[in-house]
């Protein structure tokens, strides 16, 4: 079924178009974005707002308060904005907020925050979310993220911009995944990830420098001799994390890469995988 809205300003007729299954049902007190498609049998919820151009596919249901961006691909069956599964939570008023330009794959589910978290889930830009996948309350990811069929993240759990996770992977709530990090599959996370890196098994344990990734997002060879001298200061020199700091704070200073890592270092508060 297609519906077709107008809406008047200044004097020009603009005209907002929206396909929308008979069998969808829509509260009336939702809000849809331009080109908006729903498809059959999903459920929109009244606090749910969609972006211009952004897909839902069949069977899905989005509820809560939920804030989905623009150009957006939702596939069937994914719950979007459901109650957190978390005992503390009481039906407080929280929210979801997904950037522009993700896609979410069949059966994903993606939970509103809680009070204790903040309030908010957040899903920044360009992520793939892959099949299967939960994503617990008060997450906060960002753009250019893969996380891969039937991973599960924890809620707090922070992945930083372009991080990798292999599929059927488990990450602990309260880790931090870092920027251009990547996880093997069947990995079990329980410490913070430093950006870069290559962490693999159950517990996972870091093997390397990710560069593949850092090829790909960019990384010019001068940069990347430096993370990987980093990565022999921290896991190869036998110092401990401060000293390892510090010995990098005086050869690689300087670099905005080497920057985040330190600010990284310094900010983990369950410890990094060894």
């Amino acid at each position: 079924m297609e519906e077709q809205a107008r809406q008047v300003k200044s004097g020009n007729v603009v005209h907002i178009h929206r396909k929308i299954h008979q069998t969808a049902i829509v509260s009336p007190r939702a809000v849809l974005g331009k080109n908006v498609e729903i498809g059959p049998y999903a459920i929109v919820g009244d606090n749910v707002e969609i972006g211009d151009n952004t897909i839902i596919g069949p069977h899905c249901v989005i509820e809560g308060w939920t804030r989905i961006g623009a150009n957006n691909r939702i596939y069937a069956g994914a719950v979007v904005g459901n109650e957190p599964q978390d005992l503390k939570y009481k039906g407080e008023k929280s929210y979801l907020f997904i950037g522009d330009g993700n896609i979410i794959r069949e059966y994903a589910t993606i939970s509103v925050g809680t009070q204790d978290g903040g309030g908010e889930t957040r899903l920044g830009n360009h992520n793939l979310i892959m099949s299967y996948v939960h994503v617990a309350h008060d997450c906060q990811i960002g753009n250019n993220v893969i996380i891969s069929h039937g991973t599960g993240i924890g809620g707090h759990v922070i992945i930083e911009d372009s991080a990798v996770i292999g599929g059927l992977s488990g990450v602990h709530q309260f880790t931090k995944i870092g920027k251009m990090a990547m996880l093997g599959a069947h990995s079990m996370v329980t410490m913070d990830v430093p950006p870069f890196f290559m962490v693999d098994g159950n517990p996972a344990k870091v093997y390397g420098i990710n560069i593949v990734g850092l090829r790909r997002n960019g990384i010019i060879p001068e940069v990347r001799a430096q993370i990987k001298h980093a990565f022999k200061i921290l896991y190869r020199s036998n110092l401990n994390v401060t000293q390892a700091i510090e010995q990098m704070e005086q050869e690689l200073t300087g670099v905005p890469e080497i920057d985040h890592l330190l600010r990284f270092l310094r900010g983990s508060q369950r410890g990094i995988c060894g």
